[in-house]
């Protein structure tokens, strides 16, 4: 899966607001994934950070998808790629960042992954891609949204300018 947004900020504000994600510290992904740091930054190579996905929302019951993820790469503010190590996923992810000429970002997010255990059923009847853009869309937008206004939006369904 690919899923990329047009983003007012430039490369450097994207890669910081990112970070600050996956270490627990920002706040735009939610209300559905939520980040912890095992072992080390997320920026460097070899470090864990543990994922959950929060099916209803944070704070809102429902199912708890779990995983951890490996820093395996990373190129200051243009990319950071994951791989899954244990959990709800198996696999890869990578985020790159382009800067535009008009100084914002292109930020895509590239997920090949599969679902195990309990999800790989459920995966049968659900479509667990389609639900992955959604939240991933969702949350592009609330970025750019924090990163344009610095005030981040409740719900905002895209990230393109």
């Amino acid at each position: 899966m690919v899923d990329e947004a047009w983003l007012t900020a430039g490369p450097d504000a994207v890669w910081e607001a990112l970070l600050g994600e996956l270490s627990g510290e920002a706040r735009w992904w939610v209300p559905d994934n939520t980040f912890e740091p095992v072992d080390g930054a997320p920026d460097r190579v070899g470090a864990l950070t543990r994922i959950t996905v929060h099916t209803k929302g944070v704070d809102k019951g429902g199912k708890k998808l779990r995983f951890t993820a490996r820093t395996t790469a990373v190129q200051r503010a243009e990319r950071l790629a994951l791989e899954y190590v244990e959990g709800a996923f198996r696999g890869t992810a990578e985020f790159t960042l382009t800067r535009l000429e008009d100084g914002g970002t292109r930020l895509v997010m590239f997920f090949r992954a599969s679902p195990q255990g309990q999800l790989a059923f459920l995966a049968r009847l659900v479509d667990v891609g389609a639900m992955h853009t959604r939240a991933t869309r969702a949350a592009f937008g609330r970025l750019n949204q924090l990163l344009s206004t610095g005030t981040p939006a409740a719900s905002t369904a895209g990230g393109a300018r």
